[in-house]
C-alpha cells in the first residue's frame, strides 16, 4: 500500500493543506486553503490548522499518521521555540510541541524556503535541468530574502535551524539597518523592499519594483536603471558566496524578485565574476511549481 504524503503550508494570511498520492507518484489528491486569522491569536492559529486537517481528512477518507509543516521562521533546536518568523502570533512559541499535542500525531517542520527548495528538487524544475543533482539551493526573493538547502533529497536544517539563511549574511553597508539587528544584510540590499528603499533614497519618491523595472529597461529613468544595476551586481556577489561554500548543482530563484529576467543573464555573469572557478557550472533557473511549492515541499518532509 502506498503511503500518502500530507503537508501544511502556514502563511501569514492563509493555511494550505495538500495530500500527495505517494513519494513515487506525487499526484495531488486534495488541496485546500483557509484563512490563517493570525490576529485572533496563537491558539486560534493552532485550531485552524487542526480544522483544515479535519476537512481534508474528510475528503481523503483518512487522517494522517504524520504530517509535514512549512512554517515562516524555524524551530530553535535548543529551546523548541519558533524563531525568526514574521508572523508574531507564533513567534517565540513551542509551536511544534503544542501542535503535536493538539493533533495527536508527530509533525516534521521546516521553514518555507526549505520547503520550496525540497519541492523544486523532488517534483519541480530540478529533475528537468539536472536529474543527477545532489545539492540544490532554493532562493525566495520577495519582500524579504530567504533560502533553503536540499542535499540528496533531504532538507539541511543545520545545528541552529538556520541552514540556507543567506538573507542575513552581510552584503553591503549601504543596505542600512535590518530588522534582525545587523546592518547591510543581503535582504536589505536585494529584496524587493530593499530595492524600493534604495530608489526612494535616490529620488525621494516611493515606487513599486514592478514600476521601477520597466522605467529602467526603457532608459527613461536613470535612477531606475541604477536600482536594476544594483540588483544585478549584488545578486551576483551575494549568490557567489553560496556557490563558493555549497557548490550547488542547481539554484532555483523563487519569489517576486526571482521573476526579474536580468538575473538569469547579467546576474549569472556577475555571479561568475566572483565564483572561485574559471567558469560557472551551477545552473541558476526559474521555479516550476509557483505557489504550490511550499505545501508540496512540506508533504515531502514525510517521505
Amino acid at each position: 500500500m502506498m503511503t500518502k504524503l500530507w503537508g501544511i503550508d502556514l502563511g501569514g494570511t492563509k493555511i494550505e493543506a495538500a495530500v500527495l498520492k505517494s513519494k513515487d507518484d506525487p499526484t495531488p489528491l486534495v488541496r485546500k486553503r483557509i484563512e490563517t486569522e493570525a490576529a485572533k491569536g496563537y491558539e486560534h492559529v493552532l485550531s485552524n490548522i487542526k480544522k483544515l486537517i479535519d476537512l481534508v481528512a474528510e475528503e481523503v477518507g483518512e487522517h494522517p499518521s504524520i504530517i509535514g509543516i512549512g512554517t515562516p521562521g524555524a524551530i530553535d533546536p535548543p529551546t523548541g521555540l519558533l524563531k525568526n518568523s514574521n508572523s508574531q502570533a507564533i513567534n517565540k512559541k513551542p509551536f511544534k510541541k503544542d501542535l503535536e499535542a493538539l493533533l495527536g500525531i508527530p509533525t516534521l517542520m521546516a521553514n518555507d524556503a526549505n520547503c520550496f527548495a525540497l519541492a523544486e528538487a523532488k517534483m519541480g524544475i530540478v529533475p528537468e535541468v539536472d536529474p543527477e543533482a545532489q545539492v540544490v539551493f532554493g532562493v525566495i526573493m520577495g519582500t524579504g530574502c530567504g533560502g533553503g538547502i536540499v542535499v540528496n533529497g533531504k532538507v539541511l536544517n543545520g545545528k541552529q535551524g538556520i541552514g540556507g539563511e543567506w538573507g542575513h549574511n552581510f552584503l553591503d553597508a549601504s543596505g542600512g539597518p535590518c530588522y534582525c539587528g545587523k546592518t547591510g544584510c543581503t535582504e536589505t540590499v536585494i529584496s524587493g523592499t530593499g530595492l524600493e528603499n534604495y530608489y526612494e533614497q535616490l529620488t525621494g519618491t516611493r515606487k513599486r519594483l514592478k514600476d521601477i523595472l520597466p522605467a529602467a529597461r526603457s532608459g527613461e529613468d536613470e535612477n531606475a536603471l541604477k536600482t536594476l544595476d544594483r540588483l544585478v551586481h549584488f545578486f551576483g556577489l551575494g549568490i557567489s558566496t553560496i556557490i563558493n561554500v555549497l557548490d550547488p548543482d542547481v539554484i532555483v530563484l523563487g519569489g517576486g524578485v526571482g521573476n526579474v529576467d536580468e538575473l538569469y543573464t547579467r546576474g549569472v555573469e556577475e555571479a561568475e565574476k566572483y565564483t572561485f572557478n574559471p567558469r560557472l557550472e551551477t545552473k541558476i533557473v526559474r521555479p516550476k511549481l509557483g505557489d504550490s511549492a511550499g505545501v508540496f515541499g512540506a508533504a515531502f518532509l514525510c517521505e
